[in-house]
């Protein structure tokens, strides 16, 4: 029985989403330990995305296999009835066996929050990433226009020596200003490690005036993620959406 669930999470207190081998304080952890105590064996769960240390998720998905048949209510109340309080089962499907949640994704859409009021918003400190002055959007969406469509981003990768093709697909960056906020949205067929981040830096660098817009051109042709940005810290960024064929 293949189960693909929807997880929201908030990630200020987990070291991302992926199981590591020196803390089972992970999202990916957490939910294995109570799939494992409930079914009796162990239970590996793919996610969709491998959020970082301090990024959260209102859409994160995930699959898993069961030996036996369960009752997708029942699975879901038992998850949630163990995990955390920053942890929670949203939604639970029967899917086809061979369905994987990474590798069937078409696109994902994840949304970085600048702040930019003067004073920082306590409550929201853990959400949004408190910039602090007011930046040119105008610049900013220029700049993005550039990525849109299909490049090689290895200049807004963090992992220097990926092996793997760094070429992605962006459909859609979007801009939205709401009172003492700027949201950042970007959808595309996936996402390198620190990707958006680095994006986000770079744009945040265009509107404040300190590069142009045609940098971003530049750092997509040389490749080179020292003409890039700052990496936009961790805790303004969520994993909003993933979406599959119907």
């Amino acid at each position: 029985m293949n189960c693909k669930i929807t997880i929201q999470y908030d990630g200020t207190r987990y070291g991302g989403w992926q199981k590591q081998g020196n803390t089972d304080n992970t999202i990916q952890g957490k939910l294995e330990n109570i799939l494992t105590r409930m079914s009796g064996y162990p239970v590996e769960i793919h996610g969709a995305g491998r959020t970082d240390a301090g990024v959260h998720a209102l859409g994160q998905t995930a699959n898993f296999h069961l030996r036996e048949r369960a009752g997708l209510m029942d699975v879901k109340m038992y998850l949630n009835q163990y995990l955390p309080d920053d942890i929670e089962v949203t939604d639970i499907a029967e899917m086809p066996d061979r369905f994987h949640s990474r590798l069937h994704a078409c696109d994902k859409t994840y949304a970085y929050r600048i702040g930019t009021d003067e004073c920082k918003s306590v409550f929201e400190r853990k959400y949004r990433y408190h910039y602090g002055e007011k930046l040119d959007v105008g610049l900013m969406e220029k700049a993005a226009s550039y990525c849109l469509g299909t490049h090689d981003f290895k200049g807004f990768c963090a992992n220097r020596r990926i092996r793997k093709s760094t070429v992605r697909t962006l459909t859609e960056i979007c801009f939205e200003q709401k009172e003492h906020d700027l949201v950042i949205s970007y959808t595309g067929n996936g996402f390198l490690y620190h990707m958006v981040r680095i994006l986000t830096g770079t744009l945040i660098e265009v509107g404040e005036g300190k590069r142009p817009p045609e940098d971003i051109k530049k750092i997509l042709e040389e490749k080179n993620r020292q003409l890039a940005g700052f990496t936009a810290p961790a805790m303004g960024l969520t994993l909003l959406q993933v979406r599959y064929e119907k």
